[in-house]
């Protein structure tokens, strides 16, 4: 959670269990309202005519709106230089995709294309439709050069090419409606605007980041990849390796996938098809470099934040600090915490109830309880005014039905601190309410200020390029004490693209951390 209140990152699997006490309802509501409807486009790649979901017109518009949605989720990753030469190798690699080729049909070719850098420690990188594209700062860490990037980037260009978000949306009979609609979890379950406050979630980026592509559309863009990386001068070859680092991650034990698995299921070997399909394009291309660009690439990149910013928030025996906005909070014992860009989910194990936190955008307590209050659909069971640690608040509780039948209970405290009102709200059944209201109570009776100088004083791990002094293992060069706990020796050792016992050359470059 950082200080420009907005959500960040959820397609990870807490995010998901997180609203499973709510999804049997959506189905049921999404499947009733909406049969969806398909209609015939042109696809930029081959001309021909086919099924889609949207016009491209409706696909811009789409992604337009959806693009709030995700830097709002996400958080852009405040780094001007970064930004710039992502941004200028993104444009050599789109001016030779079909969307900028003179036979591509003007909608096509005349559409403006926005790269942008995610402040997020999941290593992702995806497309939406209408010419947007993400990488996350936690990507570009992984990647080793120019050439890499040139690849993944091109990847992402193949799938906004190729129209196949809204090529898959097309052979799901109700996606269209869930899609533009906006059916999701909360909002479905409670009744519109209720459930879109206390989830917080953007339905358009959910529905989109959630429909994963086919194998067909990987190996599409694959080949587009390559394909336009070639073209622009690069030896696409380079990117198998990439792509090897995240079978690594996937293997790894105990290791969670990475998010890029997620929506882009693997075809199978891609880091051989890389290797072939740019033998491939070698041939045909004429002036291809084999250089690698990792200089500037390693330039570009150095002092980038590695794994989670400790800064926007952390956990720490079951209390959540927030050094930048100098508050604490205990989080109920052996609950899970989703700490997003600007909302801490804490969820119970069993995710039959959960805590959301975040700011308000009202000016003072009374304010938030009356707009919480007057959603529609909420009955108010009690409304009162509190003071916890000193500090003004105000505390409401309210019931909702869902289109089941069955009743959810949310309670709600909205407390001024530092000049800012900051609301928590817990949410669970009306028939467990009482089974989980201390644990409910617990982190919004406790909020304090945060003055443990230790903890105000954290710094985020980051990554610095320094030379090998010696020719050694990999692994004599970490300094444990400089990584993040959720960085292993081996998370290191995939950043670099080696294996930890290998032997690395004396005046290598490594990417090793720094604070």
């Amino acid at each position: 959670m950082n200080d420009l209140a907005s959500p960040q990152h959820f397609w990870t699997r807490q995010r998901v269990r997180l609203i499973r006490l709510l999804v049997p309802v959506v189905l049921v509501a999404v499947a009733g309202a909406n049969t969806g409807c398909v209609t015939t486009g042109t696809n930029p790649i081959s001309g021909n005519q086919r099924a889609y979901a949207y016009s491209w017109k409706e696909e811009v518009k789409l992604g337009t709106k959806t693009d709030k949605q995700i830097q709002k989720q996400y958080g852009i990753y405040e780094d001007k230089k970064l930004q710039q030469y992502v941004d200028r190798v993104a444009q050599q690699v789109l001016a030779e995709s079909h969307m900028r080729r003179p036979s591509t049909p003007p909608k096509f070719r005349n559409t403006e294309f926005t790269f942008r850098v995610l402040d997020s420690p999941i290593i992702n990188a995806f497309a939406l439709p209408g010419g947007y594209v993400y990488v996350t700062r936690s990507l570009l860490a992984h990647l080793n050069n120019e050439v890499q990037l040139a690849v993944v980037l091109g990847h992402e260009i193949g799938h906004v090419a190729g129209r196949h978000a809204s090529k898959q949306a097309a052979k799901k009979r109700f996606m269209k409606g869930i899609l533009v609609g906006g059916a999701i979890a909360g909002q479905a379950a409670l009744g519109g605007n209720v459930g879109k406050n206390v989830l917080g979630l953007g339905s358009s980026a959910a529905q989109l980041l959630s429909l994963s592509y086919s194998r067909d559309n990987e190996r599409e863009s694959d080949q587009l990849g390559v394909e336009y990386a070639t073209m622009a001068g690069y030896d696409a070859a380079e990117g198998a390796d990439f792509f090897m680092s995240l079978k690594r991650k996937q293997e790894q034990s105990g290791q969670s996938i990475p998010t890029w698995k997620s929506t882009h299921p693997d075809p199978g070997n891609r880091e051989d098809t890389i290797l072939q399909l740019a033998k491939k394009w070698e041939k045909r291309v004429a002036g291809t470099s084999d250089t690698r660009d990792q200089d500037d690439y390693y330039a570009a990149i150095e002092n980038i934040v590695l794994g989670e910013n400790p800064r926007q928030g952390f956990t720490e025996n079951d209390v959540f600090y927030h050094p930048d906005l100098e508050f604490q909070f205990p989080v109920p014992r052996g609950w899970t915490v989703q700490n997003q860009t600007s909302q801490v989910a804490m969820v119970q194990p069993d995710q039959e109830a959960y805590v959301l936190f975040k700011i308000s955008n009202k000016d003072t307590p009374a304010a938030a309880a009356g707009e919480f209050a007057g959603q529609k659909g909420l009955k108010v069971i009690e409304r009162r005014r509190e003071t916890i640690n000193g500090r003004d608040a105000q505390r409401v509780l309210a019931e909702a039905q869902t289109q089941q039948g069955q009743t959810l209970r949310d309670l709600a405290t909205f407390v001024a601190y530092d000049g800012r009102v900051y609301n928590f709200q817990g949410l669970t059944t009306a028939k467990q309410y009482n089974a989980y209201r201390s644990q409910l109570e617990r982190p919004m009776y406790g909020f304090d200020a945060l003055r443990d100088a230790e903890k105000l004083n954290v710094k985020p791990a980051r990554l610095e390029i320094r030379p090998a002094p010696r020719s050694a293992p990999f692994r004599t060069f970490i300094d444990r004490s400089l990584l993040p706990d959720e960085i292993s020796d081996d998370d290191l050792a995939i950043i670099n693209q080696v294996k930890l016992g290998e032997t690395v050359e004396q005046g290598r470059p490594l990417k090793l951390p720094t604070k």
